[in-house]
């Protein structure tokens, strides 16, 4: 099922998320996240966008939140997407459960245009956006460093209205 983030959820939220910036370059954070950092940033972000969980059998498979792309205010309508899966449950559509449920939610809230970082490659992404009609607007090479190795982020967009 999905529903709305609770502050309970941070440590299995944080345990996914944390695989990731391990494991992959799917995250520029290059240390793990502590739990009150994390938390800090899920209540920062529940303040202003929605944020979901996938919950099976007790266990949260993923989450998805919008946040803010930049701070000047003229881009408080663009939101920034964000989608994570746990590493070990790809394959069961969780991810785009998440993003048909994100996208309404922001739709509902008057967001304009919705934006996917994704630093590539990485077609699971590339596909999951394009599934929902995003295009990629940008590419940028080599702007980040992780694991020794220069990495491209590319940006897709959606217009929700």
């Amino acid at each position: 099922m999905i529903r709305k983030v609770k502050i309970e959820d941070a440590q299995q939220l944080l345990d996914i998320y944390n695989y990731y910036v391990e494991n992959s370059i799917v995250t520029f954070d290059l240390e793990p996240l502590s739990l009150n950092t994390f938390q800090e940033k899920m209540t920062r972000i529940c303040k202003a966008y929605p944020f979901i969980v996938f919950e099976e059998n007790n266990e949260i498979l993923g989450y998805a939140y919008g946040s803010k792309f930049r701070p000047k205010p003229a881009y408080k309508y663009t939101v920034e997407s964000t989608v994570y899966v746990k590493h070990n449950k790809h394959g069961k559509h969780i991810g785009t459960k998440l993003y048909t449920e994100l996208l309404k939610l922001l739709k509902q809230e008057k967001f304009h245009i919705v934006l996917g970082v994704l630093t590539l490659p990485n077609d699971t992404s590339i596909k999951l956006h394009e599934k929902f009609g995003f295009i990629q607007i940008a590419y940028f090479n080599e702007v980040g460093l992780k694991f020794e190795k220069w990495q491209d982020v590319g940006i897709w967009q959606l217009k929700l209205a």
